[in-house]
């Protein structure tokens, strides 16, 4: 058989020899150790999976090894280094003279991703044996191949140290996620360059754990790149014609996300090649899922029988590099052509996605949508004899005594376990005991027509602080003045322990909920139509507000906090200066198409009765609010019908609905007429409700609830269907809920419940 310059031929015999020497010097190095614990050497294991890594491994493992005083190596061999079809490249190292202490069997075939998963399974099962043995106090991993997965998993389990090679980079496929998972394991990295010394930085890892060496790679191929014999080099692998400069270089793998796409760009680029007609030299792929597919691709186009190809399953990494040196070209997806090229200008074509993310010389032409053959023929021509200035990107040939030198700077004694660098986070909530104890809370708004409120309420109802001004009647000094009231109350809820999840807004009129805009107002709040109110309280306090009618808001209120808790459906009656509501319905809340559902005060009850002010006659509310009590009572009163023996009425004194209330219980038939018109009207219009969406309770709410409790119920069990006779009508137990409803919308939008 031809030899190959550069290669080692070891007699059997004397290699086994020279074993039994290296072990009986270990043994007496480890006996010396005993006896002097203080001068125990660092025992360094490094693990090699395949021929890429080891050309990395190689240069530390030389430099370890030439200090015997300080370093005890161990090297464990596995993955595609002990298969055939890959070149039993573990043959390498130990021409190189090192000394393998295991050699394991990891790899199921079938180069698809269950095999993968397979060989790191397999992996995990043979490993925790072989590092229980050897007991290192450092594992090297280089990279970002499943096999190294493996090798960080089983090590991280067991406590031993990990330094990782290579991490923190980018190149845009699975090798990604493999990547970071291992510099997530690993207590200490030497990366390549600047950039990805910063993306360790930037996944938390401490920054007096990352060295920046550069790669080790580029120290043997700095030092020996004018070697005299590289063109014997060149001539041995590609015959006594070729010339320098007048060949290229492939070497394309599978990425195994996209495993069909990688095969057909490998077509494409081998049918390229044959066209542009130039010696080439292909290395078989690497054992990634898919590498099966591309070779038989390589088979059915004749490459290893044409006389232009070379088709090798491994080349030493020493002539390897003097081949990419002096290429025309090197072409395909290996990270050799991004990383090692660079280092001596050759013309760099990188076909698809596998190396986009990595940092690149000048001389690197990118094709990733690679879907042609005359593009990458294209690209040849391109690229094929041109010469780029030499990038050091990667490396300037000095890595492994910069990573020697932090490896004796591990202290042993420092904790294992690992700790990560995040950065500070605004307002961060730790297990802190005032955390623990704050009260998540809403901040509640009540636009009445008379007062303007807001109030700090926490999770179960209770009002932490309430804020009350008069309405202004300008629509800019009410905004104004809401803004200051809720920043007020915002500096107030530090105080007070609470933390605020939003804000909440019961106002008069129609409103558009799923927009926080008062669509049409009562005309007890002037100006308030058409405006947005969600938008400036939002951009104001930086905290997502709700909006929505207070007879809503009072249903909301009792739902969550009230006689509805836990009833499924039930009808809200406020009963106060107007007549208004709210619908639960299966749980939720009814607006209705045009979101005027629940208008409970506008429901007629007489086509002949007094006007209302939503401009109709005989409404609920033109009968029983407030103001319609308050009408009748100064009717009354102007006629000198109302006041009765025992009522006292000031001169000066407003006549309200209470004067009439009064009245009638003191035995005024002309009040209590009155008030028994009310309160039918009230109870007619209720069963009315009834008959339409059938609750099984009614919540009288408003300072005229207590009154009407009683009627509405006996007007219900005389005028309504059986059916609905027996539905309970109870009075509000709630103090504010107005502002309790406002603070629900808050509440349970913000701990996901279902409003």
């Amino acid at each position: 058989m031809e030899k190959r310059p550069g290669s080692l031929c070891i007699n059997p015999h004397e290699l086994y020899y020279l074993r039994m020497q290296r072990s009986r010097e270990k043994m007496e190095r480890k006996r010396m150790e005993e006896q002097n614990p203080c001068e125990k050497r660092l025992r360094v294991c490094v693990a090699t999976c395949n021929r890429a890594d080891y050309s990395k491994l190689a240069p530390i493992m030389f430099g370890i090894k030439s200090h015997p005083d300080e370093f005890d190596l161990e090297v464990v061999v596995l993955g595609s280094h002990l298969i055939d079809d890959y070149g039993n490249t573990f043959r390498m190292i130990e021409q190189d003279d090192f000394d393998i202490g295991s050699k394991l069997h990891t790899i199921v075939r079938g180069e698809d991703e269950a095999a993968m998963v397979e060989s790191v399974g397999l992996a995990l099962v043979k490993l925790p044996d072989v590092l229980q043995r050897l007991r290192p106090d450092i594992l090297v991993v280089h990279g970002d191949r499943f096999d190294a997965l493996a090798l960080a998993t089983a090590a991280a389990l067991m406590n031993i140290r990990i330094l990782h090679l290579e991490g923190g980079e980018v190149s845009g496929t699975i090798d990604d996620s493999i990547r970071h998972a291992i510099s997530k394991l690993a207590h200490y990295h030497a990366c390549c360059t600047r950039m990805a010394e910063q993306h360790l930085i930037a996944m938390c890892e401490d920054h007096s754990r990352i060295l920046l060496a550069g790669c080790p790679s580029y120290d043997k191929l700095l030092s020996t790149n004018h070697r005299d014999d590289y063109m014997d080099i060149i001539k041995s692998w590609l015959g006594d014609k070729v010339k320098d400069g007048d060949y290229i270089v492939a070497l394309q793998h599978p990425v195994t996300t996209d495993i069909q796409q990688s095969i057909k760009i490998y077509g494409l680029m081998l049918d390229a090649l044959l066209s542009f007609n130039k010696k080439t030299l292909i290395l078989f792929p690497n054992i990634d899922a898919g590498s099966k597919e591309m070779v038989r691709v390589m088979r059915r186009k004749g490459i290893e029988q044409h006389p232009n190809f070379q088709a090798m399953k491994h080349i030493p990494f020493e002539q390897f590099i003097q081949l990419v040196s002096h290429a025309g070209c090197m072409i395909g997806n290996s990270s050799c052509g991004v990383r090692e090229a660079g280092a001596f200008g050759t013309p760099v074509i990188n076909l698809g996605t596998r190396q986009t993310g990595r940092e690149t010389g000048e001389n690197v032409l990118h094709v990733r949508d690679a879907d042609t053959q005359s593009k990458i023929y294209r690209a040849l021509e391109l690229q094929f004899g041109k010469r780029y200035p030499c990038s050091k990107i990667y490396g300037d040939g000095y890595a492994v005594p910069r990573i020697l030198k932090f490896l004796r700077t591990i202290d042993l004694n420092e904790p294992l376990q690992k700790t990560f660098c995040f950065p500070p986070v605004k307002d961060s909530i730790s297990q802190d005991i005032d955390h623990i104890l704050e009260r998540q809370s809403a901040l509640a708004v009540d636009l009445g027509g008379t007062n303007l409120r807001v109030a700090i309420i926490c999770m179960r109802g209770g009002i932490v602080k309430k804020y009350t001004q008069p309405n202004p009647k300008a629509f800019e000094a009410r905004m104004q003045l809401l803004l200051e009231m809720c920043a007020d109350a915002m500096r107030d809820a530090v105080d007070h322990n609470c933390r605020i999840l939003g804000v909440g807004v019961s106002t008069g009129g129609r409103v558009n909920p799923q927009e926080g805009v008062v669509l049409h107002s009562t005309k007890l709040i002037q100006d308030w139509s058409s405006v947005d109110l969600r938008t400036p309280i939002s951009d104001a306090l930086h905290l997502p507000v709700w909006v929505d009618n207070d007879g809503n808001c009072a249903a909301l209120a009792e739902k969550k906090f009230g006689h509805g808790k836990g009833v499924e459906n039930f009808v809200t009656v406020i009963t106060g200066t107007g007549i208004g509501g709210g619908i639960i319905h299966h749980s939720e809340l009814v607006h209705g198409s045009t979101f005027c559902a629940a208008e409970l005060g506008h429901i007629m009850v007489s086509l002949e009765g007094p006007e209302c002010s939503c401009g109709s006659r005989g409404c609920i509310e033109a009968y029983a609010s407030g103001m319609a009590l308050q009408r009748e009572a100064k009717r009354l009163h102007d006629e000198e019908l109302l006041k009765v023996e025992g009522m006292d009425i000031k001169f000066e004194e407003p006549i309200t609905a209470a004067h009439l209330i009064d009245a009638a219980r003191l035995g005024n038939s002309k009040a209590d007429a009155v008030l028994n018109k009310a309160s039918t009207a009230l109870g007619v219009g209720i069963i009315n409700i009834l008959h339409i969406v059938n609750p099984s309770l009614v919540i009288l709410s408003g300072v005229l609830a207590s009154y009407y409790e009683a009627p509405v119920q006996h007007i219900i069990s005389q005028r309504a269907l059986v059916s609905a006779r027996k539905t309970e009508v109870v009075s509000s137990n709630l103090e504010e809920p107005a502002l309790l409803g406002a603070a629900s919308m808050v509440l349970d939008y913000a701990t996901r419940r279902i409003y």
